[in-house]
């Protein structure tokens, strides 16, 4: 066993320094913007240059501050007038699930065939503005396999904090109930007991999970389960996340239900996911604690119209109908109390690409163009415990960022026509 650990170590290192080489021996890219909006403050600086190399943001400053800086081999990309933002994150996606997959017809899908599924996702939504994404549950660690495709250069893609499987009750949002009994089918999440949850937490983190997911209430796109109702005990919610955090991951919480929402807060869940049936109670807990909402709003929009055409059965349809008829009054209501919000789109419910449709869902809600585009960046970046890698243009972070043709303060749909994408100091789109 050891002879064999030492046999592949020596590649994977020599994989990962060909990339670093690489990446340190491309000339720097200087990007000439228009304008960059400072995503903080709101403000606009115009006529800037921004200094990229080695996968970093160098500097960033006006062309007669930076001009002593700018190396003279650097390639140089000019924007002309467009609008320069930071990489956009998505904290709550799907990468390896598809909507056409809802439901009995994902039984047909291998684990193998959802992560190459999942490169084509990871594509797309790169190409979409959106340069690091949280995945919240696949299925057989499908997702952190994508994540290490995406790190090592084999396929494009945003950066990904994976969760692996979500955890799931037996028989609740996540386990596999599509099945009849003698079919003895379980998902690969299912734990159950305080016993059953720590071991999985650890299981996940083994197998190289950055983030913990559980199911603290039922779903809307699964058969047998109700959404308002709790399923993990309190007790199981505590377990999950002490032993997340004693292992240094943050923790989501997929919760609809009110009871499943205040409780996943008192355990110490980092974000709640959804959130339908938020009330006064919980808006109070959020907020004094810090918990973040990841609302997934734009499904609302484009569910509706689709959901015919995706084979569900008619109870999970059912479900749907009622919660989204819920969902965005009581969600609404929490963001313009003030719980910090980060942006998700569940992507998956609807197609990959369409992840920027989320800004302008979340401002019909009641945020403002700002608070929407800083949900998407700063709030994001804070939620994944990267504030020091990205969110902003600063010096430092990764060379991730975005260019768009308009004012995103005036018309925060110019986020879904996203022009110019890079990544690392690499240009991905023009």
């Amino acid at each position: 066993m050891h002879k064999r650990r030492h046999r592949i170590r020596p590649i994977a290192y020599c994989s990962l320094l060909t990339c670093l080489l690489a990446q340190a021996q491309s000339p720097a890219l200087v990007v000439k913007a228009g304008r960059i909006l400072d995503v903080r403050s709101g403000q606009y600086r115009t006529e800037q240059t921004i200094l990229l190399s080695g996968g970093r943001i160098v500097a960033v400053g006006g062309a007669q501050e930076m001009a002593a800086k700018v190396p003279a081999d650097a390639r140089v990309l000019d924007l002309g007038s467009q609008t320069v933002l930071p990489g956009l994150i998505d904290c709550h996606t799907h990468l390896t699930f598809a909507p056409n997959l809802i439901g009995p017809a994902g039984l047909h899908m291998s684990v193998p065939r959802e992560a190459l599924l999942g490169a084509r996702n990871a594509r797309v939504t790169l190409e979409a503005g959106f340069t690091t994404v949280r995945n919240l549950a696949a299925h057989g660690y499908s997702d952190i396999a994508l994540r290490d495709a995406i790190n090592t250069g084999d396929v494009p893609g945003p950066r990904i904090l994976a969760s692996g499987p979500a955890l799931s009750i037996t028989g609740g949002h996540f386990d596999t109930n599509f099945l009849a009994p003698q079919f003895h089918a379980t998902s690969d999440g299912v734990a159950d007991g305080v016993v059953g949850v720590t071991v999985k937490v650890r299981e996940n983190i083994k197998f190289g999970a950055d983030v913990i997911k559980f199911m603290a209430t039922g779903g809307v796109l699964s058969e047998g389960d109700d959404p308002a109702l709790e399923q993990y005990t309190p007790e199981e919610m505590r377990a999950i996340v002490e032993t997340a955090h004693g292992l240094g991951r943050k923790v989501a919480a997929h919760a609809h239900g009110a009871l499943g929402i205040r409780n996943a807060v008192l355990a110490g869940a980092d974000s709640i996911e959804h959130g339908t049936y938020i009330d006064e109670e919980c808006i109070r807990l959020m907020k004094e604690r810090g918990t973040y909402l990841v609302p997934t709003l734009y499904l609302m929009d484009w569910f509706p119209e689709h959901a015919s055409q995706l084979g569900m059965t008619p109870g999970v349809l059912e479900k749907a109908r009622v919660v989204m008829r819920l969902a965005g009054n009581n969600i609404g209501k929490a963001m313009r109390a003030g719980v910090k919000v980060a942006l998700g789109t569940d992507a998956a419910v609807y197609p990959h690409g369409l992840n920027g449709h989320e800004f302008a869902a979340m401002t019909r809600l009641g945020l403002t163009p700002l608070q929407a585009i800083q949900a998407g960046t700063v709030n994001a970046a804070d939620l994944l415990g990267w504030s020091d890698r990205v969110g902003t243009l600063e010096a430092g972070k990764f060379a991730d960022l975005i260019a768009v043709n308009g004012d995103p303060l005036a018309d925060v749909t110019v986020l879904e026509r996203v022009t110019v994408v890079i990544k690392d100091g690499q240009v991905v789109r023009q």
